[in-house]
């Protein structure tokens, strides 16, 4: 079995609440995400990342954002809102960009063991070309997945891998994610259950052996 724990945009344009873009009460979930990702590092799990990392151009960018389907600029590559929370910091990373040439980032991946990161600019994380083979790649049986936002950024990536990864057994750590709109929390996650994805909370996702 290959397991890994999946972070979501753990950045401080969404979690901190002068962030860009904060996702409201999302600064509640810190103490889960680092319980989280010292877990992981100290099991051996290999976290599997994404960031926005957004230039002016991007699709999803607007000055007059509905808030739907474009938001105003947020996480900008470099600055410092695009940074990953102190909490979810990553070891050993790879980063991956989304225009990094496929045949070179999986030569890269190769005797890599340590954690993955996704840039992207747009919501999906299936949008950076390189997810789909590096998830067959990894061999990947058992995604935990976390972050935010829940009704955006995590929907697309639980939804992109039931889609094209559907050997892949999801689990989603409940008290571990935060929705710009938190009415849509019970429906999504009611959804999700009955696709068969898993429900834990990061107590029960930390008491797991590898």
């Amino acid at each position: 079995m290959t397991h890994v724990f999946w972070d979501v945009d753990t950045q401080v344009d969404f979690i901190d609440p002068g962030g860009k873009l904060y996702v409201a009460g999302s600064e509640t979930i810190r103490a889960n995400l680092a319980r989280l990702t010292t877990f992981a590092h100290d099991r051996g799990i290999r976290i599997v990342a994404s960031s926005d990392c957004h230039e002016l151009a991007d699709e999803e960018l607007s000055n007059d954002p509905n808030f739907a389907d474009t938001f105003p600029p947020h996480c900008m590559k470099g600055s410092p809102g695009q940074a990953r929370i102190p909490e979810t910091q990553l070891r050993d990373v790879l980063v991956v960009e989304p225009d990094t040439d496929l045949a070179e980032a999986l030569a890269l991946l190769e005797g890599h063991a340590g954690d993955i990161l996704f840039h992207k600019r747009y919501f999906d994380v299936f949008t950076n070309p390189c997810v789909t083979p590096f998830v067959g790649a990894l061999g990947l049986t058992q995604v935990t997945l976390y972050g935010v936002a829940l009704d955006v950024c995590n929907r697309y990536a639980v939804e992109g891998l039931l889609a094209h990864h559907s050997n892949i057994a999801v689990t989603v750590v409940t008290d571990a994610v935060r929705a710009i709109d938190e009415q849509r929390r019970d429906e999504l996650l009611a959804a999700w259950k009955a696709r068969g994805v898993t429900l834990t909370t990061t107590a029960e996702a930390t008491q797991i052996t590898t």
